[in-house]
């Protein structure tokens, strides 16, 4: 949560693409009214970088997310996720990851400026466009309800059985002695071979599928 109005936002910028970085850090950049302050790369650069959390994450999926098979976590750098995607399969499949707002990768500058104030501030942003995937049912999103789950791996049905117990990552991490930003990779890769995108609604669904026993 931003403190007052004329606190800079923090955003970090994540794209693969170096030219997709320089252009929409110059568009933001335009916005005088928004005084970003941006750190930018890739999501490799940005994740293993020291320094304080964003108080947002514009992720520039380029074409990542295009193909069924593609394996792609969203950033995790300890803030919300603003998404911006090419089509409505990359957005069904970042929503899908647990990104807070969606919106096409040639939104306007001043739009994409507003929206990442508001996600910054706890609020979720969608194009209208993609309004049919916001309104999709969490636990059987579009993808989910055309396709089993895909399996889970020893380590996951791990996870997903201390999912159950209502604990939290660090808790998971303790009980597994691992580190809790594995233990949050874990959990996502959870949530999203399940087709949710909240921790309950992976245990629903799981103990619907005979996973784990409630």
């Amino acid at each position: 949560m931003l403190g007052a109005s004329t606190s800079p936002l923090r955003l970090s910028l994540v794209a693969e693409d170096p030219l997709a970085r320089g252009a929409l850090s110059r568009a933001l950049g335009d916005q005088g009214d928004m005084p970003f302050l941006v750190a930018s790369g890739t999501q490799v650069d940005l994740e293993s970088a020291p320094g304080e959390p964003p108080d947002v994450v514009l992720w520039d999926t380029g074409m990542r997310l295009a193909g069924a098979e593609a394996r792609v976590e969203p950033p995790d750098l300890g803030a919300p996720v603003l998404a911006l995607v090419a089509d409505e399969a990359a957005g069904e499949a970042a929503l899908g990851m647990g990104v807070r707002g969606l919106l096409f990768r040639d939104v306007d500058p001043a739009a994409l400026s507003a929206a990442l104030l508001a996600v910054a501030r706890g609020l979720s942003v969608f194009d209208p466009s993609l309004s049919e995937l916001r309104a999709a049912p969490r636990d059987a999103p579009l993808s989910a309800r055309t396709r089993a789950p895909e399996p889970l791996t020893p380590r996951e049905r791990e996870v997903l059985g201390l999912l159950a117990e209502g604990l939290s990552n660090k808790a998971i991490a303790d009980r597994l002695a691992i580190s809790e930003h594995t233990a949050k990779f874990h959990v996502n890769a959870v949530l999203a071979k399940l087709g949710v995108q909240r921790r309950t609604e992976a245990v629903v669904r799981a103990a619907k599928l005979g996973l784990v026993t409630l």
